[in-house]
């Protein structure tokens, strides 16, 4: 074999090691969190406020100088479908506020009705019928000219003016099952997010428990079942744990802690 054959067939093989270590890196970070597939978005990104590092067929999307306040934001979300099975059922209204980790409002995105075909809607659950009857919105699916991918499009363009990729949380109530529709149904819009949930439910929940006088406080909510509504009730249910929950103990709380067996000290690891 000549030699500069041997030269090439040499290079060429140092090259597809190269590629196979590079991408097997790009997969355990996936894995981790630490990159996203590459998706394709028909909108455009801004050169100026967001770099992309290309490895493979994976990408990293960070913006090198966004201060940590905007990383803290949180994007808070709330579907209304046609039902809880993500493989037959379909988003039929979706709305988005971006709060800081304060939870104020900072900014009130689109609040969208997706259009749905008569089928789906006739085959709604009785229980969808009833309460999305009620409200308006079933009709309002009905006369609706905006698209899944129109929403999308909406929605992302909305949190990625308002958040840094990849840094802030979707939040909501029993959030988990509105990501479970949203990782299927608007990827694109996810993969701008943190992979982690804030759910105010959990709260909720421990609160009821160990919490059980504070627990009787808590705002009841008006059962609208509308995105929008939902979402500011949301905001306000964890006003309200944060206010009154997660607060700094006083002496006395901290006395009775220690004689109960607990301990003093305020860092916990």
């Amino acid at each position: 074999m000549p030699v500069c054959l041997q030269t090439f067939c040499l290079v060429t093989l140092k090259f597809l090691i190269r590629g196979i270590r590079t991408l097997s890196w790009s997969r355990t970070l996936v894995c981790h969190g630490l990159l996203k597939k590459k998706v394709h978005f028909f909108g455009e990104i801004n050169p100026n406020t967001f770099t992309a590092l290309e490895t493979g067929p994976y990408f990293v999307s960070r913006n090198v100088n966004m201060s940590s306040a905007m990383s803290q934001r949180m994007v808070w979300v709330d579907l209304e479908m046609t039902g809880l099975d993500v493989e037959k059922d379909q988003i039929i209204e979706m709305a988005c506020i971006i709060t800081d980790l304060d939870l104020n409002i900072l900014a009130e995105g689109p609040n969208l009705i997706i259009n749905q075909p008569d089928k789906l809607l006739d085959g709604m659950s009785e229980w969808c019928k009833e309460h999305h009857g009620k409200s308006g919105l079933t009709q309002a699916v009905r006369n609706s000219k905006i698209t899944l991918e129109l929403a999308e499009y909406e929605f992302l363009s909305f949190v990625r003016k308002h958040t840094p990729p990849g840094q802030c949380p979707l939040a909501g109530n029993s959030v988990h099952a509105d990501k479970r529709f949203l990782d299927k149904y608007m990827p694109q819009f996810m993969y701008h997010l943190h992979y982690r949930i804030i759910d105010v439910s959990t709260i909720k929940e421990l609160c009821r428990r160990w919490f059980p006088k504070e627990y009787e406080m808590v705002p009841h909510k008006k059962a609208i079942h509308r995105a929008l509504d939902d979402i500011y009730e949301s905001i306000n249910e964890l006003r309200f744990y944060k206010s009154n929950i997660f607060k700094v103990p006083t002496e006395e709380k901290k006395c009775t802690n220690i004689e109960n067996g607990g301990s003093n000290n305020s860092t916990h690891k």
